[in-house]
């Protein structure tokens, strides 16, 4: 028997038990089997659960009578199903679930990575050892202490990137550029079996253990006839694009390809890998237990999920494959006051100078764990660790951890982006756990749950209100975990400290200050002045950064030659020292915005930058109304492109009927541009900015490029194309 220390890098199913993948100390790359029975439960009248016994035996499982914990029924009699290896107990669970359908399953579903980590107590990529014989492991044994977090990962990742030079879906890519390391050249796509011969090389001779990729779910690996797993006993795993609801939006996700025993993430099929990038991914791996390539492209609710279904495993409860449990019966009365969200104290509308920010560091997971908030103490005093609180009481101080060394960390160490990323990755889960709390259809979610987190939640805002105005401040705005303060004079981190320190004893949550704003705008509703709207707001700190919220720059769909002038225009009042001397720069800021204006006129603004991005709720065909976003998706199913619900269509407004043109139709010159419809984009965020500071300064800003450059010629100056 032979030992090997290293980081656990990929799991999988395999006909003996499970494949493993370690990435050795000595940067050797080794594969390992290993036996593992999978068991899960059936719950059922007991005449029902015999039937179901004979049909197991019949397939060859073992059975047993067992005594389970369900979080919301308590102890239960069940039984259990055991399979000799994962695949023979999906095939097992499968078959029972259809012809005994009216029966109550748990554990049923769970990914062979959770089971792993909670037999093993071997989380994906933490550092092991592994005692194997030819190949066999035979014990695997965590290398270490998953309560103290490293702030430097040494994975040995070895990284091939790889994308074309024009986006498949507007251009025929003619070029594939390769990274790896400090090389960096191209790949010639024709001819296409030179093309492969070469990749296949080029595989070869790197071994990546990530492949990371533009376009490689939908474009690059569907058209390639090599293998590019490391694990060459199997295919590529292909899994289909599909519309799925969340969150109150319809989104798509395109067809995703995963490799075996080397990863595989494309940058433009994960939502969320440009917040985080690898390290982030890393960071959730290693606290979910998922895979690394699952990770990158599923939500951070499904990570939550993951943590939950560990801890579940590792605890004795079960967990439940479909949801059984409904909201409790309640009045009208107790629905009004129990089922309300966060709380928002709305601002006046206006600039304010001596303003402070206070936000309360992950308040509602905090609140989770410090309260013992979960399905199943909810109501109950003195009751031990919930399941919820047990999962997330180490991604908080994994978190905590990682902020604090940052804070310690000299800004050009090397250690601080990557440390940025994995909080960030955090962060991400951090966010959705409380609404998984209350989500109909999680495992271990429930509605009065939800609802005693943000009671509580309000209860301290109201409280930190409280002591901010005994101490003097005076609140201008909150907004469920913050809080905005403004005190004459108040200019330094010491002017604040008082408060965030009284506020943490009285609420035993932490809070901190995220900066000191030389001036800040909370801006109204567009339909009514009148009227503010909570997260609405942009600002100067007094270190010269600038933070901005539910503003057009923010906006996913706003063109990016819009958002650039958007952005200039704050550039330039963030010049000034103070609240009095930002009114003085907004003449260069108008300055600013005609010079835009003029470039647009003169064609001297690309059609790249003029391109909206929406997202289409529903099928084409079930749109009445044809909005511009419904006409370019209707343009492009006409043309033979798939167009999926969720799916983003990118146009640019032209002249003209149908006064759009999407992209991947033919080509876009920039004589085409509707330039009145971008001038009215345009204006829609420069009167964000400016109209705050008094509506004189909007009205001077509009008649000034009307008395001055009416006359500007219509003919562009450059011809610049997209072809699609």
């Amino acid at each position: 028997m032979q030992e090997y220390s290293g980081w656990l890098f990929d799991i999988y199913e395999t006909r003996l038990g499970v494949g493993i993948w370690l990435l050795t100390d000595d940067n050797q790359r080794i594969f390992f089997q290993t036996k593992f029975e999978v068991t899960f439960y059936v719950a059922g009248p007991r005449h029902r659960l015999r039937a179901v016994w004979g049909q197991a035996r019949n397939m060859g499982m073992k059975t047993a009578r067992e005594i389970k914990h369900d979080l919301f029924s308590g102890n239960i009699e069940v039984l259990a199903v055991t399979a000799p290896d994962p695949q023979a107990a999906s095939s097992a669970f499968r078959k029972l679930s259809e012809v005994f359908d009216d029966l109550i399953y748990y554990d049923g579903d769970i990914p062979i990575q959770l089971r792993f980590a909670a037999r093993t107590g071997v989380m994906m990529l933490h550092h092991c050892r592994v005692k194997a014989t030819g190949g066999k492991a035979e014990e695997i044994t965590l290398d270490e202490t998953i309560s103290e977090p490293s702030l430097t990962i040494s994975l040995p990742l070895r990284i091939l990137e790889l994308g074309p030079d024009v986006d498949p879906s507007i251009g025929v890519p003619e070029k594939l550029a390769v990274k790896h390391g400090a090389h960096h050249f191209v790949l010639n796509l024709r001819p296409k079996r030179g093309f492969e011969i070469a990749l296949g090389a080029l595989l070869k001779r790197v071994d990546p253990d990530l492949i990371l990729t533009d376009f490689g779910d939908t474009w690059l690996f569907p058209m390639l006839a090599l293998n590019p797993n490391r694990d060459l006993t199997r295919d590529v795993l292909r899994r289909k694009a599909s519309s799925f609801f969340t969150y109150g939006m319809v989104m798509y996700r395109g067809e995703q390809v995963h490799l075996f025993g080397r990863w595989h993430i494309d940058r433009k099929n994960a939502a969320l890998f440009k917040e985080y990038g690898v390290d982030g991914v890393i960071e959730q791996a290693r606290i979910t237990g998922m895979g690394a390539q699952e990770v990158a492209r599923k939500s951070p609710g499904s990570g939550i999920t993951a943590m939950q279904m560990i801890t579940a495993l590792r605890t004795g409860v079960l967990v439940p494959v479909v949801k059984q449990q409904a909201e409790s019966f309640k009045t009208l009365k107790e629905l009004v006051s129990m089922d309300k969200g966060g709380m928002v104290y709305q601002p006046i509308p206006g600039v304010y100078d001596h303003v402070a920010q206070i936000d309360f560091a992950s308040m509602y997971p905090s609140i989770m764990v410090q309260y013992n908030i979960s399905p199943e103490t909810n109501g109950k005093e003195d009751a031990p660790d919930g399941l919820v609180p047990q999962t997330l009481r180490p991604l908080l101080e994994q978190r905590l951890a990682i902020k604090r060394a940052l804070i310690e960390l000299n800004p050009r160490d090397e250690r601080v982006k990557s440390l940025k990323s994995r909080a960030a990755a955090l962060k991400w889960l951090l966010v959705v756990c409380f609404g998984y709390l209350g989500y109909k259809n999680a495992r271990f979610g429930k509605i009065e749950s939800h609802e005693a987190v943000t009671s509580i939640s309000r209860e301290l805002l109201l409280r930190s209100k409280e002591i901010a105005e005994d101490m003097g401040f005076t609140v201008l705005h909150m907004y469920v975990d913050s809080l905005f303060v403004r005190k004459e004079g108040a200019r330094t981190a010491a002017d604040i400290t008082p408060l965030l320190d009284e506020i943490v004893a009285q609420t035993n949550i932490a809070i901190a200050m995220d900066g000191i704003y030389r001036w800040v705008a909370f801006l109204p509703s567009r339909m009514d002045i009148r009227s503010p709207v909570p997260n609405r707001y942009f600002g100067v700190f007094q270190d010269d950064e600038m933070k901005y919220r539910g503003i057009e720059l923010r906006r996913h769909d706003t063109p990016l030659w819009v958002a650039g002038v958007q952005l200039a225009l704050l550039k330039e009042l963030a010049r000034a020292k103070d609240l009095e001397q930002a009114r003085d720069f907004i003449p260069r800021a108008i300055r600013v915005l005609n010079k835009a204006k003029n470039d647009l006129h003169r064609g001297h603004v690309s059609p790249e930058s003029l391109v909206i991005r929406q997202r289409i709720s529903k099928g084409v065909e079930e749109y009445k109304a044809f909005s511009p976003t419904a006409r370019a998706a209707r343009m492009l199913r006409d043309s033979g492109q798939k167009v999926a619900p969720g799916q983003n269509i990118r146009f640019v407004y032209t002249r003209g009927k149908p006064g759009v043109l999407p992209l991947g139709m033919g080509v876009i010159d920039p004589k085409m541009i509707d330039i009145d419809r971008y001038l009215v984009l345009l204006d829609r965020a420069a009167e964000t900015i400016l109209s705050i500071f008094g509506e004189k300064y909007w009205e001077k800003a509009k008649n000034t490029y009307t008395q001055e450059t009416w006359l500007l010629p219509q003919k562009p100056a450059v011809k610049r194309v997209i072809t699609g």
